[in-house]
């Protein structure tokens, strides 16, 4: 694959747009989590475009149909983002006022904002600090009567420790929710995340392992859920807009619950047919990388991630190490040197309580989930993208070495 198909897109001049990624110069940006984009997305969104249909209708269908059939899900529903899944699912699950919902203390705004969208209120757990997800023994010490629902994130592509939380989640009756947003290949004992709790969210913004620009999908097991989760995503009305306006005549719509905006379109849809149908491919390539990564940065002093645990699949979304007092320099003035040098890296995440509106407005402290606290001051994560090419990775790799041993 010419890896500049988009080049016509970027206004780039023929000589430049025309010459492979693995002939540019060194010192080309290397953008953290770029998207990998071939010529049958693009021939599937112009098809799109001609059709005259580019808002919801077949393909998002189809897509949908694809997502449950590779997550082995029984309901699926898609939607705008991974945030509008995880708070349609909340409404769904009947979290609301009154009710808490435990999550951890280091994951991105939109697993807690979606709790609070939905008028519930977020209580967070520390994180385990080798596998940076949320510590279900932490989790059983944060349960109180008002606990209605657990919301895991599978950090990174890890799976969760779920034997251990859907456990605690049966012993005291509460709903789950999986935030999976990197985690769309991932596993734990065989079964794919996403479908151990009442519902899963997953994301397909730009820097995920597939993508459709913008855009979610919502995991449920029960048709009831998901038919009120597709009513919701689209104004509370009750007919979608494809059906409407179908060859098979006028339907009148009802508007029978306040709804959001939040449904997906055809041409994103169009996007994430394609992408799911290389997505092994493209973990096959990010394994690849990951494992370059682990064995030609082992001698450095900085903390790489934990391998993957025995019966379990990664997803390799991301590739996050630890720049602790032992590097010689700050993960801030890492990520700098990165930067001079032409390599985009990534921060996920700083602890919850860091930012000022939750500790302005719900009085968290990041003393409070040392864990959490430490990891988001210590964590950056360098590309780890099925689009990345041996020579890039080749000198991502380099340029580690060079800046730390400095």
């Amino acid at each position: 694959m010419d890896p500049q198909r988009l080049s016509s897109l970027k206004c780039m001049s023929p000589q430049k747009k025309n010459r492979p990624s693995h002939q540019e110069s060194p010192e080309s940006f290397i953008v953290f989590g770029a998207p990998q984009i071939e010529q049958d997305e693009i021939d599937e969104m112009i098809a799109t475009l001609k059709s005259g249909w580019i808002g919801t209708g077949p393909k998002v269908q189809q897509f949908e149909q694809a997502m449950r059939v590779y997550k082995n899900a029984e309901y699926t529903a898609a939607v705008s983002s991974c945030t509008s899944a995880m708070h349609l699912s909340m409404i769904a699950a009947g979290i609301g006022p009154g009710d808490e919902v435990i999550a951890p203390a280091m994951t991105f705004c939109s697993t807690i904002n979606a709790i609070l969208h939905a008028g519930a209120t977020p209580v967070l757990a520390d994180i385990d600090p080798r596998t940076m997800n949320i510590d279900p023994k932490d989790m059983a010490r944060k349960i109180t009567k008002r606990t209605r629902g657990f919301l895991p994130v599978h950090f990174a592509g890890r799976p969760c420790e779920m034997n251990e939380l859907m456990a605690l989640a049966k012993k005291h009756d509460c709903k789950v929710i999986e935030d999976c947003a990197h985690a769309i290949e991932t596993e734990y004992e065989g079964k794919k995340a996403g479908t151990f709790g009442d519902f899963g969210a997953l994301s397909f913004y730009v820097t995920k392992n597939m993508t459709t620009g913008e855009g979610g999908m919502v995991l449920a097991k029960r048709k009831e859920d998901i038919d009120h989760i597709k009513v919701l995503a689209l104004h509370g009305m009750s007919k979608d807009a494809w059906a409407r306006f179908s060859d098979k005549g006028y339907k009148h719509y009802l508007v029978t619950h306040l709804g959001f905006k939040y449904n997906m379109t055809d041409m994103q849809a169009s996007l994430g047919l394609h992408q799911l149908r290389r997505l092994e491919h493209n973990w096959q390539r990010r394994q690849h990388i990951w494992n370059r990564y682990q064995r030609e940065l082992a001698d450095l002093p900085i903390t790489l991630p934990a391998e993957p645990a025995p019966d379990t699949r990664h997803a390799y979304h991301l590739f996050p190490v630890l720049i602790e007092e032992n590097a010689g320099m700050t993960r801030d003035a890492f990520m700098e040197e990165m930067t001079k040098q032409k390599i985009g890296v990534g921060v996920h995440y700083l602890s919850i309580p860091e930012h000022p509106y939750y500790h302005d407005h719900l009085g968290w402290n990041a003393e409070d989930f040392p864990h959490a606290r430490h990891i988001g001051q210590t964590t950056v994560s360098i590309p780890l993208s099925a689009k990345l090419t041996d020579a890039e990775v080749d000198r991502i790799i380099e340029t580690v070495h060079q800046i730390l041993q400095r």
